[in-house]
């Protein structure tokens, strides 16, 4: 049974972006109302690094990176269409392909071509997709725990795919969500985890019928994100957590064969988001990997 609670998530999330200093924003984008933050603007020796949140996520996920990254960074940080802030409309495709194409028109609005691309999880999937829809291909792409990763090396990448993953990120009641914050973490309770369960929740239980939608297409054509990978030419950092159980660190072999120059990070005690779990490090390895590809 569902227990109504007051939400007080747009509250939390005007106050964080406050903090951060960065700037809400509105646009257009294939019939979406699509928000997002802006913080610092394009210029010369200046990296525009676009920040796209996973699955049943936000913005917001990525609030401790902008409290750790450059401050003369220009950082694009959206609510991926269907998600947040962002419109979801019933009759819209939303596989990576399809976000991919968005996503890429959005960026076109913006005069630089010193793109940098970072994705976490579902948007690591989007994001491997994206830096082949660019005109201008990226300066780096930064994966963390990217779905859209076969967990073994031979996988066929045009094969369908099940996944069970549903019961854990398409929460149906607070127990649900409980369950969820403790998955896509190291699997053991924390008190933001339980913070987060409390502060979230009344969002993410509306969400049900989007959520649904958005999961099934993930999973329309769920290794696309791969076979764009094995024809890479960006440089590729991958992120991971060696406890994750969404995305098992299993995944991580398969950077070895198709993409062997990409730089691989895997963190201990992390699961599923480097970003939240461990921000201090992975923000590093990140500001590291664009200053280098950025001249």
């Amino acid at each position: 049974m569902n227990i109504p609670m007051p939400n007080f998530w747009p509250a939390a999330r005007t106050g964080q972006r406050w903090l951060l200093k960065a700037e809400r924003r509105e646009t257009s984008l294939d019939g979406h109302r699509m928000v997002y933050l802006e913080r610092g603007t394009p210029g010369a020796g200046r990296p525009t690094v676009l920040l796209i949140h996973g699955f049943a996520a936000m913005k917001e996920n990525w609030g401790l990176w902008l409290r750790r990254l450059p401050r003369h960074w220009h950082l694009l940080v959206p609510d991926l269409p269907g998600l947040g802030e962002s419109d979801y409309r019933p009759e819209a495709s939303y596989r990576y392909e399809a976000q991919a194409v968005r996503l890429a028109d959005w960026l076109a609005r913006f005069p630089t071509e010193n793109v940098h691309l970072v994705g976490s999880s579902m948007g690591g999937a989007i994001a491997s997709i994206l830096a082949h829809k660019l005109g201008t291909a990226p300066r780096s792409l930064t994966l963390l725990n990217s779905a859209g990763i076969p967990e073994h090396p031979d996988a066929d990448l045009n094969a369908p795919v099940r996944s069970d993953r549903d019961d854990i990120l398409i929460p149906r009641d607070w127990k649900g969500v409980y369950r969820m914050f403790n998955s896509v973490g190291s699997g053991k309770p924390t008190a933001s985890g339980l913070a987060m369960t409390g502060l979230l929740g009344p969002d993410l239980l509306q969400r049900t019928t989007a959520l649904r939608h958005i999961f099934n297409d993930m999973l329309a054509d769920a290794l696309a994100p791969a076979r764009y990978l094995e024809r890479h030419t960006a440089p590729l950092q991958v992120q991971w957590g060696d406890r994750d159980v969404i995305t098992p660190t299993r995944c991580v072999a398969w950077f070895e064969r198709a993409t062997p120059g990409a730089e691989v990070i895997v963190f201990k005690g992390v699961g599923h988001l480097p970003m939240l779990e461990n921000p201090g490090k992975s923000a590093s390895a990140l500001a590291a990997f664009v200053t280098r590809h950025s001249g």
